[in-house]
């Protein structure tokens, strides 16, 4: 297996774009997480944002929820689900910096992957994002899409969709989770603790 540390060295000046459902949480499929009972993490994926947390200078989640848009759960219910799953990843040691979620209905709407407007929000507020230093992780095509209309190095997570045939116009890496990917990176020289 190929490592990525080998090709691009992570520090703390680099970014982490991580979309939500089925990548950090078990998704449904077909249906929608519109409640707290409902969020349950992806086996090792706490584990995995507590190892990328002491790598990347940044994590954001973008992550489509269309839900909200259709009438089938609320904002506030979504902000809940949110502020949860971040409460959760600190006490397991990790941290997401913020969440930013798409709630439009059409495909059309700036927000909505793989549209940028994510991550232009996320860059006005962290302005140090570079998105040549950043790496889009997701489960789906227009995951990918989303991260190479921007530049970042992509990760796809093969969750819900068999692998695809590598190389890929889209696709750099994939992995069947979250934990095994982040289980290839190693902190570079400069990060390891001296003795």
């Amino acid at each position: 297996m190929n490592t990525f540390q080998s090709k691009i060295p992570v520090d703390k000046t680099w970014t982490l774009f991580l979309d939500r459902d089925g990548v950090i949480n078990v998704e449904h499929v077909g249906s929608y997480i519109t409640n707290w009972s409902d969020f349950k993490f992806c086996d090792g994926a706490l584990e995995a944002i507590k190892q990328l947390s002491s790598l990347f200078g940044t994590i954001v989640v973008v992550s489509n929820q269309r839900g909200v848009g259709r009438g089938i759960m609320t904002l506030e219910a979504l902000k809940e689900i949110s502020g949860n799953m971040v409460n959760a990843v600190q006490n397991a040691g990790g941290r997401i910096d913020k969440v930013y979620v798409a709630t439009a209905i059409s495909d059309t709407d700036r927000n909505r992957k793989p549209n940028p407007g994510m991550a232009l929000q996320a860059k006005e507020d962290f302005p140090t994002i570079d998105f040549k230093k950043s790496i889009m992780v997701g489960n789906a095509p227009l995951d990918m899409e989303f991260g190479k209309r921007l530049a970042m190095h992509t990760v796809f997570i093969t969750s819900k969709h068999v692998p695809i045939e590598l190389p890929s116009d889209l696709i750099d890496e994939q992995y069947p989770t979250l934990l095994s990917w982040a289980k290839t990176l190693q902190p570079t020289a400069d990060l390891l603790p001296c003795h």
